[in-house]
């Protein structure tokens, strides 16, 4: 899954892809580097201006509609919390709706099965969208964790979301430290044992930069150690700013894991 933000203060591209003609240019590269699903948002998570809901499908619904003609059979997914977002987005084209703020609007399942559109649940605590967590205290992360994505996905589930439509997203670093983050990531096969195809969203994210201390220009590495454990331990979608190298690593692990066959074998093997 490749994030093409059509924000103006995004915390990794920093408004490359602002404009639609850039936003286009994103997506082309990311389908040509390998990206099955192309992820579009037109407000950034962190705190800043308020963007109206009519900002916010201006931003992002010209890109799906033009995405939807291009590339007629790739995935489009809509980065919202809002229901009359992924409304507007469904109506261009999008196929799944990316839930980062764990249900907040109570009526974005409802838009998901209404259009068919998948759904990502999130677990993102009791968060505001748009705010930063403060005096986080689990007893234990990784329950909290999956009983409300359990929860959110069963909901929807009820609401009509088709079950094969329904992914879970961890949320790391939303509603949680970096030693939540790290605890997440540990444990993401109890996560996967839940049952729901999960997916994470871990590049160049805080617990990446904090564990190594570095800026979020130099978190690639740390990135892609992260996605090959997660992908080792069954996680099945990974939403990524550098779709080429996080496809390479991927598919290295499912290589190591003999679910895919080298694409090249020539050395001797006697």
């Amino acid at each position: 899954m490749a994030v093409i933000n059509r924000t103006p203060d995004s915390f990794y591209d920093k408004g490359r892809h602002y404009s639609l003609s850039n936003a286009l240019r994103a997506v082309d590269a990311a389908v040509a580097d390998g990206a099955d699903i192309v992820d579009i948002g037109g407000v950034k998570a962190a705190p800043g201006p308020e963007i109206a809901v009519s900002q916010e499908i201006e931003r992002v619904v010209p890109l799906i509609t033009e995405i939807r003609r291009l590339h007629p059979t790739i995935v489009i997914s809509v980065d919202t919390w809002r229901s009359e977002v992924a409304a507007a987005s469904a109506e261009a084209g999008a196929n799944l709706v990316n839930d980062a703020w764990g249900g907040y609007d109570p009526d974005l399942a409802k838009v998901a099965a209404r259009y068919g559109c998948g759904l990502v649940c999130t677990h993102a605590g009791t968060l505001v969208p748009r705010t930063e967590a403060s005096g986080l205290n689990y007893p234990d992360v990784v329950s909290d964790v999956k009983s409300r994505v359990a929860d959110l996905a069963d909901r929807a589930v009820r609401l009509g979301v088709a079950e094969e439509s329904i992914l879970i997203d961890p949320g790391h670093d939303f509603a949680k430290n970096t030693r939540h983050s790290l605890e997440v990531t540990r444990r993401i096969d109890e996560i996967v044992a839940v049952g729901w195809p999960v997916l994470v969203a871990v590049s160049n994210k805080d617990f990446i930069g904090e564990s190594l201390g570095l800026p979020v220009t130099e978190r690639l590495e740390g990135t892609l150690a992260v996605i090959s454990l997660c992908a080792w331990m069954g996680v099945r979608i990974f939403r990524v700013h550098n779709v080429r190298e996080a496809r390479r690593a991927i598919d290295m692990v499912s290589v190591v894991m003999g679910k895919k066959q080298p694409l090249i074998a020539k050395r001797a093997t006697n």
